[in-house]
């Protein structure tokens, strides 16, 4: 046979050979809406003004990490298209928001959108529509409930987890303490209490001698912790968001109340709570940790902290890197860029789902030593470890265990 005709019959083998691979390619391809071979759309919602604005750091640090991401070269080829949104920490505006980027902007995900009565506010929602509504900003212990709520999971330790830490320490240190507790009045600052009681057990009800609540809309708390002090308490839990954080630091310093105070970590940040109520109004405070403090030397020559500093001063000079908020919102961008490289070519919600519960010993750089990210199944809560610490001159320093919590969806 001349050798035009060996071409011409090896032609149409190549080309079903061509065929097969290609389709075979396009077929490993598996996208829902959101997604393509060039974009990957995640939606978010943040506090960017209203009563918790100081946490609009996260979503900004979020924007940034993601642009350095896909300056890089994107995540599996793919760039990032990050959209979020303000919604004033007002529940019905959260709602609508989470419509416009699920109907309208048609993003694969919704991630970190902040606030407890936010997230649950579109729970039901997002679970309806089947998106996920990834790794929220808010430690309540209802995101860890995957029988009911397969598409919502959390992110940070639980309140509850925290609280619980706090109250083994009382029960250790101070059992004869009376408690003050001053709480923000809803999901976020019942969920605290819950767990403070809990760890507390049998005898809850004779330490905590008062529990007051405020109300977000307030201007100012310092009536309420005029009123907590008049109950002679030695032991102030501290249960609020960061603007109300700063005021009552401030204003037990001025009444001068002399109390052993717990803050939670949600308002430990040294850049928006604790360097404008004063260290001098601050200093023996007591709260949990579980990411590095960007403020603490110890860190220096930390290889990850060392990265962290160098998406700050190149990616995101603008930022403080004092504020808390910048390091979560590194720590978390940096696990969902995990998931959507685990992710692959499957970029379907139910995968995203599905590598969210498969994250075993992961670590972002920003955790502190010890402290790994592992979910399951059956477990929606990624960081489930905590680290005391107290506030020393102008730092956080940590002390004891790492310490693993007990609670459970």
């Amino acid at each position: 046979m001349p050798k035009s005709s060996l071409r011409a019959a090896a032609l149409p083998a190549a080309l079903l050979l061509l065929a097969v691979t290609t389709t075979g390619a396009m077929a490993q391809k598996k996208y829902d809406t959101g997604a393509t071979d060039t974009e990957i759309k995640i939606g978010n919602i943040m506090p960017y003004s209203g009563p918790a604005s100081a946490y609009g750091v996260i979503g900004k640090t979020e924007e940034a990490y993601f642009k350095k991401i896909n300056a890089e070269g994107g995540i599996n080829g793919r760039k990032v298209n990050f959209i979020s949104y303000d919604d004033a920490y007002s529940p019905p505006k959260t709602v609508e928001q989470a419509r416009k980027l699920v109907e309208s902007d048609e993003v694969l995900l919704i991630f970190n959108s902040l606030g407890t009565p936010s997230n649950s506010a579109i729970q039901k929602y997002m679970n309806s529509k089947k998106v996920p509504q990834l790794f929220v900003a808010t430690g309540a212990t209802k995101w860890n409930d995957p029988k009911d709520f397969p598409w919502t999971m959390g992110w940070q330790p639980s309140y509850q987890s925290e609280t619980q830490i706090y109250a083994k320490y009382l029960l250790k240190e101070k059992p004869g303490a009376k408690i003050a507790v001053l709480f923000q009045n809803d999901d976020y600052g019942k969920d605290y209490l819950k767990g403070l009681k809990d760890g507390l057990g049998a005898k809850a009800a004779s330490m905590i001698v008062m529990e007051e609540s405020y109300e977000t809309s307030e201007p100012t708390i310092d009536n309420h912790i005029v009123k907590l002090k008049a109950t002679n308490a030695d032991v102030f839990v501290n249960i609020t968001t960061p603007k109300f954080a700063a005021q009552a630091i401030k204003k037990i310093a001025e009444i001068g109340w002399k109390t052993t105070h717990f803050l939670n970590n949600v308002s430990a940040s040294v850049g928006s709570v604790i360097k404008p109520a004063g260290y001098e109004a601050s200093q023996d405070i007591i709260s949990a940790a579980y990411l590095k403090d960007a403020s603490d030397p110890q860190w220096n020559d930390d290889a990850g902290m060392k990265a962290f500093y160098a998406f700050m001063k190149k990616d995101f000079p603008e930022g403080n890197v004092l504020d808390g908020g910048t390091v979560v919102g590194y720590g978390v961008a940096q696990t969902l860029v995990q998931i959507l490289k685990q992710c692959g070519d499957n970029l379907t919600r139910e995968n995203v789902m599905k590598q969210a519960a498969s994250l075993k010993d992961f670590r972002t750089e920003v955790l502190l030593p010890g402290i790994k990210i592992n979910t399951s199944a059956t477990d929606f809560a990624p960081v489930s470890q905590l680290q005391p610490m107290r506030f020393k001159g102008e730092k956080w320093e940590l002390f004891g265990d790492v310490i693993s919590a007990d609670v459970g969806g």
